[in-house]
């Protein structure tokens, strides 16, 4: 039996938390974070890469068609199942971020895309990070930018978050950790999504809550035009670059173990 996108979404419980590819109603986060993935590509080209967190896994399965051999890690046991089935190009495994299967300087690259900000030890995931890189190893990260995601307030909205990071403090925290940041960057909307911030009244996210928020649990009813609109978003929609960070909805990171 074939298993289609929505299929595999539904068993991997949707929790909002976990991105899925081919769902029309989660297209633009999917969007949005496949960008972050293509900006960070470059990074794990033939390399031997871990990715810390790697949820549904489409993200370990694109970076695994440019890098040398991809280890996608994830503490839940049906992500990691689900990833050994659906991209066979990766090696799953199910393992606590707190303590990396992993030996020392084995690793060119770990990827982390929004994960971090999950985690309760950040500085403690950084250390493993540290002893698993390689001298030049690279780490990448990507994380909500806490500036836009939760202004006004240290304490996440999202009530799967522990700590969100602004640019300074995610800054700090891998120069804390040992790391030399090479690169810390942005990501906004391009003008395809700045089009549609402009047809829902300023803010196509909010635009989005409203549905997701207006209703019951699992029984949001989308208006035809926004799931189309939605549904048609893609990576090129989105720009990352290093100007105006403060205003940026996700951080991009890449730090270097000395």
């Amino acid at each position: 039996m074939t298993t289609t996108p929505s299929d595999r979404a539904e068993t991997l419980h949707l929790t909002g938390e976990r991105t899925v590819p081919g769902v029309p109603e989660e297209n633009y986060w999917f969007r949005r974070h496949e960008a972050a993935y293509l900006a960070l590509l470059p990074y794990c080209s033939d390399a031997t890469v871990l990715e810390a967190g790697c949820g549904e896994g489409y993200g370990a399965g694109l970076i695994a068609r440019h890098a040398a051999r991809v280890v996608a890690l994830d503490y839940d046991e049906q992500a990691a199942a689900h990833v050994a089935d659906r991209y066979p190009g990766v090696h799953a495994v199910r393992a606590n971020l707190a303590f990396l299967p992993v030996r020392d300087r084995a690793l060119d690259v770990v990827a982390n895309f929004q994960v971090i900000e999950h985690l309760w030890d950040q500085a403690g995931f950084l250390a493993e990070c540290g002893r698993v890189l390689r001298p030049g190893g690279r780490l990448l990260v990507t994380t909500p930018n806490r500036l836009t995601f939760t202004p006004d307030s240290d304490t996440p909205l999202n009530p799967y978050h522990t700590r969100e990071l602004s640019p300074s403090e995610l800054d700090s925290l891998l120069r804390e950790a040992g790391f030399e940041v090479e690169l810390l960057h942005g990501l906004h909307h391009g003008p395809a999504v700045r089009e549609l911030d402009e047809r829902y009244g300023g803010s196509i996210i909010d635009a989005q809550l409203d549905v997701v928020l207006g209703s019951l649990p699992g029984q949001a009813r989308w208006p035809a035009g926004l799931l189309a609109d939605v549904a048609a978003i893609r990576a090129d929609g989105f720009t990352v670059h290093g100007d105006d960070l403060d205003a940026s909805l996700d951080l991009l990171a890449v730090a270097v173990r000395p």
